[in-house]
């Protein structure tokens, strides 16, 4: 469902993504791990199309993100960093913009994407409320709800459970599990224990270039008995 390929991107005198390569199928979720500024949001927006490559290239079920991005965008959910959206329109409001520019033209065929996206993210107590007043993990769960509301066959989330309490991440994580079964899934987090529990593949950057694409069982038998945290940065120590 997605294929990356040699992807390199560089901003003045810093590569920020060195030849990154990797597949991601349907049923997969992969976490894609890194400490910041390794480069991991800047390959998510090259995959999605909101950052053109120096070279390399990102195809989507079998969707080139250059020749034709507005297809890819179709295909895709992407949840970016910070979760952007209109603060001054309420829930419903903001949901129903984005059906309508999804495609749904339809009110009926609108009102069923939104009233789906709302009830599997558990936006309801809130859907008349306008953005701005809602708390940081709310916001969170309207960005992951514009995201999943055209039940894409593949996802793009970067730090989906940012700013959710310990329930609320335990529903998102389910929520995520459950879908990837029909859906191929990227999940940017800082959150290891997320990784062990609902990622079915584990991929490190550092400094731009891959360093780790294995399955956590496969990461943790790297030093039996040493936790996924050590690993981790006894691989990307350095890493600025």
């Amino acid at each position: 469902m997605i294929d990356v390929k040699g992807l390199v991107k560089t901003y003045g005198s810093k590569r920020a993504v060195d030849g990154v390569s990797f597949s991601v199928r349907r049923g997969e979720i992969l976490g894609f791990l890194g400490p910041n500024g390794a480069g991991k949001s800047t390959t998510m927006k090259m995959i999605t199309g909101f950052v053109r490559p120096d070279s390399g290239t990102a195809s989507v079920d079998g969707i080139d993100v250059l020749e034709d991005p507005v297809a890819v965008k179709r295909k895709l959910g992407y949840l970016p960093e910070n979760a952007p959206a209109y603060p001054e329109m309420t829930v419903a409001e903001f949901l129903g913009f984005i059906a309508e520019v999804r495609g749904f033209r339809d009110a009926a065929s609108r009102r069923a994407h939104v009233d789906r996206a709302v009830a599997l993210t558990q936006l309801g107590s809130v859907r008349s409320q306008t953005i701005e007043t809602l708390s940081k993990g709310y916001k969170q769960r309207v960005g992951f709800a514009q995201a999943l509301l055209h039940d894409p066959p593949v996802l793009v989330l970067d730090e989906p459970t940012d700013g959710l309490d310990p329930n609320q991440k335990n529903e998102v994580r389910l929520l995520i599990k459950n879908m990837a079964v029909e859906k191929a899934v990227i999940l940017s987090t800082h959150i290891l224990e997320e990784v062990e529990a609902i990622c079915s593949r584990v991929i490190i950057i550092s400094r731009g270039k891959l360093v780790a694409d294995e399955s956590p069982a496969t990461f943790l038998a790297r030093k039996p008995g040493a936790r996924m945290d050590e690993i981790f940065r006894s691989l990307t120590e350095g890493d600025q």
